[in-house]
C-alpha cells in the first residue's frame, strides 16, 4: 500500500508529462520513469517475473532502443502534421477511446470484485504458473505471435535493405565534393558561416548575424529551425551587436566589445 501512494502519484505526472512535453527524449525518459515505477509495483504484488520482464525487456531494451534512436535519427515536428493515410487520426482516436473504456473496466473489475484462484494458481509460484500457461493453455497463441514478431523483423530488414551500386565513399571523397559544390554553386563547404558572419553566442539555438544585422539561416540546425527552438533577437541586441560590428570595422572608433572577425565565433 505505500509503495502504491508513493509511486502512484509519480507515474500519473509522468505519465502527464510523457504527453505535454515538446521534446521528444524527454518524453522517453518520463516513459522511463512510468516503466519503472510499475516494475516496483509488480514486485510490491509478488509478481517477480513480470517484474524482471518490465526492467530487462521493455525498460532495458525496448525503451532504450527508441531513446538511441530518437538521439541519433532526431525526430522533425513538422512530420508529425502530416497525415500519411487518410482517416488514420479518426481511427486511432477510436482505438484509444476503446482502450481507455477497456482499461477502466479492467480496472473496476479488479478493484470491485474479490480474486479468485489467484492463490491457487500461484500454489507453485508466480514464474511456474505464468509458464504453465504460456507453453500450456495459450501455446499456439504464443507461438503465432512469435512467427508474427520474426515476419515483422524479415520484413523490415527486406524492405530496409537495398543493393550497392556505386563504390562506398570515404571521408575525402566527401571533402572533395563538397569542394565541387562551392565552386561549382557557391554551396558554403563546411557547417559554419561564411567569413562576414558574427555569432553573439556559441548556443547551437542562436543564430549568427549577418553584417546587415539579419541572422544567417545556415548558422542554426534544420532540426532546431522546424521544432521552433531556435533563440530570436530582440530589436535592442541587434542594434548592439550592429554597433559593436561597426566599432570592430572602424579602428578610429572606441570599442563596443571584443568581436572576431572571419570566423564566425
Amino acid at each position: 500500500m505505500i509503495a502504491f501512494w508513493v509511486l502512484a502519484p509519480l507515474m500519473v505526472v509522468a505519465a502527464l508529462g510523457m504527453v505535454l512535453v515538446r521534446k521528444a527524449v524527454h518524453s522517453a525518459l518520463l516513459l522511463a520513469v512510468v516503466m519503472v515505477s510499475l516494475a516496483v509495483l509488480y514486485a510490491a504484488q509478488e509478481a517477480p517475473f513480470l517484474f524482471a520482464v518490465q526492467i530487462i525487456v521493455y525498460t532495458g531494451a525496448i525503451l532504450m532502443l527508441f531513446l538511441f534512436v530518437l538521439m541519433l535519427v532526431g525526430v522533425d515536428s513538422s512530420d508529425s502534421v502530416v497525415e500519411t493515410i487518410p482517416g488514420q487520426r479518426l481511427a486511432a482516436t477510436a482505438v484509444g477511446l476503446l482502450f481507455g473504456l477497456l482499461l477502466v473496466l479492467g480496472v473496476a473489475q479488479a478493484t470491485l470484485s474479490a480474486s479468485v484462484g489467484l492463490g491457487e494458481a500461484n500454489a507453485d509460484g508466480n514464474v511456474d504458473a505464468l509458464a504453465t500457461l504460456l507453453f500450456g493453455r495459450y501455446i499456439l497463441a504464443f507461438e503465432i505471435t512469435s512467427a508474427l514478431l520474426i515476419t515483422a523483423a524479415m520484413g523490415a530488414m527486406v524492405l530496409a535493405h537495398r543493393e550497392r551500386l556505386s563504390p562506398k565513399q570515404r571521408q575525402s571523397d566527401f571533402a572533395a565534393q563538397r569542394m565541387r559544390d562551392y565552386a561549382e554553386s557557391g554551396k558554403h563547404p563546411g557547417p559554419l558561416p561564411v567569413p562576414g558572419v558574427y555569432a553573439r553566442h556559441n548556443a547551437v539555438d542562436t543564430p549568427a548575424l549577418l553584417p546587415d544585422g539579419s541572422p544567417s539561416s545556415i548558422s542554426v540546425s534544420r532540426s532546431l529551425q522546424s521544432r521552433g527552438l531556435v533563440r530570436t533577437s530582440s530589436p535592442t541586441d541587434v542594434e548592439r551587436t550592429t554597433a559593436e560590428l561597426d566599432a570592430a570595422l572602424d579602428p578610429d572608433a572606441p570599442s563596443a566589445g571584443h568581436v572576431e572577425r572571419g570566423s564566425g565565433r
